[in-house]
């Protein structure tokens, strides 16, 4: 199932339905995110060699005929993304309404395009997303909070390419589908403000530099939606978490799996919905027949992590690790969570199983292992873990637990 859903959402099949012919005259290529360098390959597979710049991951660059590719860090900017995202905004410099943008935008811009507001340091910016990341704060919170302090992000990017028209084609990792979060909207409106950024900082309790406070004081040059740099702008979502999971579906039924659906925009701490989705699945596995069909509880959406502890983690991982304590002493239920761009967390680790035994196989306190937020190792040391290596698309978290009954008796 997990397979199938990253599968679906490969821009090498999900990309050319959305591509419109070549536009006649200049065309310009950029891009940003995980699945960037994936997205400009379909573009070249279609339309031939192309003038442009696109910033993935490290690792996860394509081969492209004409597109330029600069991997960066991600999920902390670094400095090959903060001097790609400059020549980025020289390339845009000067089209005119003749020429045609094509923008390609994933999960991970936030991070690839970097460019601080005047008075922010790139080891600022640094310092405000390592943070951010580590407090607990939904997406929807640390996005808020990039874009007012960035140069690029809500809507700035489709404005530097003002008054040429421009396509944005978008992959959804963001729970709902919110078009002005993905990546932090670089070519999307947005009608939140710098003292909200700041109201959002103070309620996750995440400290910034003086100069970050001093910069969202000052405003920010982030579009409101109705701004008319964006009228000649098209923003269109590609594939989304809901196309794969439906995917994930249609395979299970086919093996004969009941399938319940929990929805693909979850949110929260990762232990948390940990606990809530073993109680349901307890509760389903109380109530299965002998010999009925087996039952998968598929979810997606975006979990978070406080950090507690000093381990090496990520919220698919924890999600496991809590759902194994969860689920200590139940014969028939199994599950996996992934992150589907293959990176859970920092780690180049996707994710992980659990099994019935998990807790029976461990050598290690497995409470322990999660109040340090080490679920990694605690995995890891199972030969438990899922590891895709770069998947080259980022549609979120991808969850399922398989529920089977009691065997038909003898």
């Amino acid at each position: 199932m997990f397979d199938r859903a990253v599968e679906v959402a490969d821009p090498m099949r999900s990309l050319g339905q959305h591509l419109p012919p070549r536009p006649a005259g200049r065309v310009v290529v950029i891009g940003a995110g995980k699945a960037s360098a994936r997205m400009a390959e379909a573009v070249e597979a279609a339309w031939g060699p192309c003038e442009g710049l696109v910033i993935t991951r490290y690792g996860y660059g394509r081969p492209l005929q004409g597109i330029e590719l600069v991997e960066a860090a991600h999920p902390v900017p670094d400095a090959a993304g903060a001097a790609a995202t400059v020549r980025m905004l020289d390339l845009l410099g000067g089209l005119g309404p003749q020429d045609f943008v094509l923008a390609l935008i994933s999960g991970g811009a936030s991070a690839l395009l970097c460019a601080p507001v005047p008075g922010v340091t790139l080891a600022e910016k640094q310092a405000v997303n390592a943070a951010l990341l580590a407090s607990g704060a939904p997406i929807s919170a640390m996005n808020v909070v990039r874009k007012h302090l960035s140069l690029v992000k809500g809507g700035q990017l489709a404005a530097a390419a003002h008054p040429a028209r421009m396509l944005a084609l978008m992959i959804s990792d963001i729970p709902g589908d919110e078009m002005a979060l993905i990546g932090s909207g670089p070519t999307v409106g947005d009608a939140s403000t710098p003292e909200e950024a700041l109201a959002l900082l103070a309620r996750w309790q995440v400290t910034v530099p003086a100069s970050v406070t001093a910069a969202l004081a000052a405003g920010s040059g982030v579009l409101r939606p109705d701004d008319p740099r964006l009228a000649t702008v098209e923003n269109r979502i590609i594939a989304a978490p809901s196309q794969s999971l439906a995917a994930a579906q249609v395979l299970a039924e086919a093996a004969g799996c009941q399938v319940h659906l929990l929805g693909d925009a979850l949110e929260g701490e990762a232990r948390e919905v940990a606990a809530q989705q073993a109680a349901g699945a307890r509760a389903i596995a109380a109530t299965l027949a002998r010999g009925a069909a087996p039952v998968v509880l598929l979810s997606g959406g975006e979990l978070t992590v406080t950090r507690r502890g000093n381990g090496v983690g990520g919220p698919n991982a924890e999600f496991c690790l809590a759902l194994a304590l969860h689920l200590h002493g139940y014969e028939r239920i199994h599950a996996l969570a992934c992150d589907t761009d293959g990176v859970d967390g920092a780690a180049e680790v996707a994710g992980a199983i659990v099994t019935p035994d998990t807790l029976a196989r461990s050598r290690r306190d497995a409470a322990e292992a999660l109040a340090q937020n080490d679920a990694h190792s605690f995995f890891a040391a199972l030969g438990d873990q899922v590891i895709t290596g770069p998947t080259l698309t980022n549609v979120n978290d991808f969850r399922a637990i398989l529920i089977e009954a009691p065997p038909l008796a003898e």
